[in-house]
């Protein structure tokens, strides 16, 4: 009898996302805090999401209170939004 082994890799996929730019701040700002990336932190979103679909739905009120605050002026450029930049800006306050 013969048996028939099947390789599967694990291959990564590229998407787009449209987020608005107060939300894509938000996440820019919320690597930085965490040493990430990105790209790093939106995985692990996805995947806890996967994992357990109803943890912090109802928690979003009590802790955007415990989200850093950035005093600055605004727009800020391409420069303050990177993850450096965003790191000065709160070593700043």
């Amino acid at each position: 009898m013969r048996t028939k082994m099947r390789i599967f890799a694990c291959l990564a996929v590229r998407t787009t996302l449209e987020l608005p730019d107060p939300l894509f701040a938000r996440l820019k700002a919320r690597a930085a805090l965490e040493g990430t990336t990105l790209k790093q932190l939106l995985r692990s979103f996805v995947e806890q999401g996967l994992v357990d679909p109803g943890h912090g739905r109802d928690t979003r009120a009590r802790r955007a209170a415990d989200l850093p605050r950035i005093e600055a002026d605004l727009p800020l450029t391409p420069d303050q939004l990177s993850n450096a930049g965003l790191f000065a800006l709160l070593e700043e306050e």
